[in-house]
């Protein structure tokens, strides 16, 4: 049960990654098969009124994690210098990823980002069968969108991520 500030009873700080609760009737209860070296670059968001929902990000670079789920390359180019093997992929989704038009004129440039997400947005709702057919995995259980940009907060994952969390 959650004390009147947010914070699980029993424990002194607010959670550090909102994938370690699940939220129920009560409050919150601790999903203690998180281990802290899978939570480096993920995202997870909690819904209210089901438990949790689960699409994480993890940069291709980054060792796969136990708990990643479906771990899906969502980038149009495949990673500079990765093995196949080593991404241990479940799917490959070239079509979801940003126009190379778009990618090429965003070049992460971190200005350029409040109009990134909107164009991205706009190619994500004319896309709409990929987007349905990466919903349907995130149904069934917890999805990692795998991403190979070095700026963890400013890539397309992120937004795909924002995205995909406003239509469940």
């Amino acid at each position: 049960m959650a004390s009147g500030d947010g914070r699980p009873k029993g424990f002194s700080s607010p959670p550090c990654f909102a994938h370690e609760f699940e939220l129920s009737d009560d409050g919150y209860s601790i999903d203690y098969s998180q281990n802290a070296g899978a939570t480096e670059g993920l995202r997870s968001s909690v819904k209210s009124g089901q438990t949790m929902t689960n699409i994480w990000l993890r940069r291709a670079y980054d060792e796969p994690g136990k708990t990643d789920g479906q771990r899906i390359l969502v980038d149009r180019l495949w990673p500079r210098g990765v093995a196949k093997k080593d991404l241990q992929l479940d799917g490959w989704l070239k079509e979801i990823a940003p126009s190379d038009e778009l990618r090429q004129w965003f070049d992460h440039d971190v200005e350029r980002w409040d109009e990134f997400r909107k164009r991205y947005g706009q190619e994500l709702d004319a896309n709409a069968e990929v987007v349905n057919k990466l919903l349907e995995q995130v149904e069934k259980g917890r999805v990692t969108l795998i991403y190979a940009a070095k700026d963890k907060e400013h890539n397309n994952a992120v937004v795909l991520q924002e995205y995909l969390l406003a239509r469940l």
